[in-house]
């Protein structure tokens, strides 16, 4: 999934790009007076792309006059009898357009193109425009073509036909395949109404609905992913063409109520996206986050969180601290992801990050929770990937009055920890120690971080890991089918990496107590966690709960799991318990995009 970061400075660059990200997929010719459903054809690219189309007449339904792509919709008010042809296409100005208003009759005349948004090396699929377009209004005030409804009996249950490859080219199908209807209906007047919230308000006015409401739905109102085959064909992003500040601030559960309609367009960052010009009235569904138990005296509770980029110049270290003191109950221990250095992305050599925990460890203190330690090791400048300069890393709290932590010196940002044997028991070489950190594997990524613990007088292991992003991806919509999860590659050599760490501390002891958490980017039914697993080393402690409940992180309307607690087997044998505790990923104003998971147990 892009960062937030990397998404604003995508946006950046697209204003400056639009217009040279078009795609001509023939020669330039001159076509006759057509209509748009000639335009459009019945396959993803138009038949027509490349050529100067003459007085093509439609209804304006709907302008954008913000962002990079601007311009207006148009839709033909006689459509024909084929519903693989759609009667709408977007005409790219670049500029914001005048001399036009919705519901005027317009007769454009311009070049067809083919743009794809994010460019062709991102796979997404491409939009049909006419771009430099005259255009003449010949009446206003004309009513607009009936929206076309999207619902559960007219979405099909099935994603797409897998050809292996490029689906551009195939009939499409839309009575069979969602992301056929979907494209047959691409620049036309689309409505959905009284639409749940899968996916709350973002930073960019987005949100997302489904229109198929018992689709893999959880008791919170979510839409689950739990396999790749299971892509939720009801979803859908909702934009809108108003003001930026009427747009409603939505949580997982909340429903649009009434009717929201709009353009059928398709984004970089979503794929297929309501341009509402109507929006539905949010009505709440009052979700409240979550709370976890409180760990018994003999239980020892282990924590992961991903605390988004943290680094002293937040204004989030309160609510930081409130979620693990009042939400999570005060772990006895907490393994933190995305720990930035003292000065964030300041890029200026900075690695050490005492001021940051710091901060932290005493804004919980304040909340009344315990005063934690906390162990970490600094990373090489600029070599752990995340936000430029920022040198995120992992980092153990952990509450000295239940746990103690054993140090072993000489762990560094290049010094793999190994595994010994003292007094019979599997020991670690170096605590707080990097596991395998020159390895391939990690390069340009965060290299995880081991620590042995005691408790109750019992040595646990914990190797805290933020395996590398899913960024590069090609997404659900994308016009390869399956679509190319590139970025599985290093996570499948991470895994094997702490996988084999793991078998050798259990070589040496076999009843050791180990976890292995952290943000793993990956699914509990995805290779990767596959991987890691292995034969019996380590397990998905989150295949516990129900189905529904499995997931930690909310992107572009799926509920899903990058968030892991793994446990070695004298962990599973035992009493345990574990908790997706939802705080961050179904609100809008979240502090932190993943939800931090717990796990209990008595060692």
């Amino acid at each position: 999934m892009p960062s937030k970061s990397a998404r604003l400075a995508a946006l950046t660059v697209a204003a400056a790009c639009s217009a040279a990200s078009a795609v001509v997929l023939t020669s330039p010719a001159h076509a006759d007076t057509v209509r748009i459903h000639d335009i459009q054809g019945d396959t993803r690219t138009s038949p027509l792309a490349g050529q100067q189309v003459t007085d093509v007449t439609g209804i304006v339904t709907g302008i954008r006059t913000y962002g990079s792509s601007r311009g207006f919709w148009i839709q033909d008010p006689a459509p024909d009898a084929d519903p693989a042809t759609s009667e709408g296409v977007f005409v790219f100005t670049s500029s914001t357009p005048k001399g036009v208003a919705v519901g005027d009759a317009v007769t454009v005349s311009g070049t067809v193109s083919e743009y794809v948004p994010g460019g062709t090396s991102s796979g997404n699929q491409s939009l049909t425009e006419i771009t430099r377009p005259t255009f003449t209004v010949t009446s206003s005030g004309n009513p607009l073509p009936a929206a076309t409804t999207l619902d559960a009996r007219s979405v099909p249950a099935a994603y797409t036909p897998e050809p292996n490859g490029s689906i551009n080219a195939l009939p499409l199908r839309p009575a069979e395949y969602a992301l056929d209807l979907y494209e047959s209906l691409e620049g036309m007047n689309v409505q959905v109404s009284d639409t749940r919230v899968v996916g709350a308000t973002d930073p960019y006015t987005e949100l997302w609905v489904t229109v198929k409401p018992y689709e893999h739905r959880n008791r919170r109102g979510g839409t689950v992913y739990g396999s790749y085959d299971a892509q939720n064909t009801g979803r859908l992003q909702i934009q809108s063409l108003g003001k930026a500040s009427d747009f409603p601030d939505a949580n997982v559960g909340d429903t649009l109520t009434g009717t929201t309609a709009g353009p059928l367009d398709y984004n970089q960052y979503g794929g297929y996206t309501l341009v509402a010009s109507e929006l539905g009235t949010l009505e709440s569904a009052g979700l409240r986050r979550e709370t976890t138990r409180e760990q018994r005296g003999t239980e020892l509770a282990v924590a992961t969180y991903n605390v988004e980029n943290l680094d002293p110049g937040d204004d989030t270290f309160a609510a930081h601290a409130a979620a693990i003191v009042h939400h999570l109950k005060s772990p006895d221990i907490v393994s933190l992801e995305e720990i930035q250095d003292n000065n964030g992305a300041t890029d200026d050599g900075t690695v050490a990050a005492d001021l940051t925990m710091t901060k932290l460890i005493e804004a919980i203190e304040a909340a009344g929770g315990p005063r934690y330690d906390w162990r970490s090791v600094d990373p090489a400048d600029k070599q752990d990937g995340g936000e430029p300069g920022g040198n995120i890393r992992q980092a153990f709290l952990f509450n000295p009055a239940r746990v103690s932590f054993t140090d072993r010196a000489g762990g560094d940002a290049t010094t793999a920890t190994g595994v010994t044997k003292i007094r019979g028991k599997a020991a670690l070489t170096l605590s707080p120690g990097r596991v395998d950190p020159t390895s391939e594997a990690f390069g340009n990524s965060r290299k995880p971080l081991a620590g042995e613990f005691t408790f109750r007088g019992r040595t646990v292991i914990v190797i805290a890991n933020h395996f590398a992003s899913k960024g590069g991806d090609q997404g659900l919509t994308s016009q390869y089918q399956p679509p190319a999860r590139g970025s599985e590659t290093q996570r499948h050599l991470q895994a094997k990496a702490v996988h084999d760490f793991t078998a050798k501390i259990l070589k040496t002891q076999k009843n050791a107590d180990v976890v292995a958490l952290g943000d793993i980017n990956d699914f509990e039914f995805s290779d990767t966690t596959e991987i890691l697993e292995g034969r019996g080393a380590l397990w998905s402690a989150i295949k516990s709960l129900p189905r529904s409940e499995r997931y930690s992180y909310v992107y572009q309307g799926n509920s899903q799991a990058l968030d892991q607690i793994l446990i070695s087997p004298s962990i599973r044998r035992g009493a345990f318990t574990y908790d997706s505790v939802h705080i961050n990923a179904e609100f809008h104003d979240q502090i932190s995009d993943h939800d931090p998971q717990v796990l209990r147990f008595r060692p």
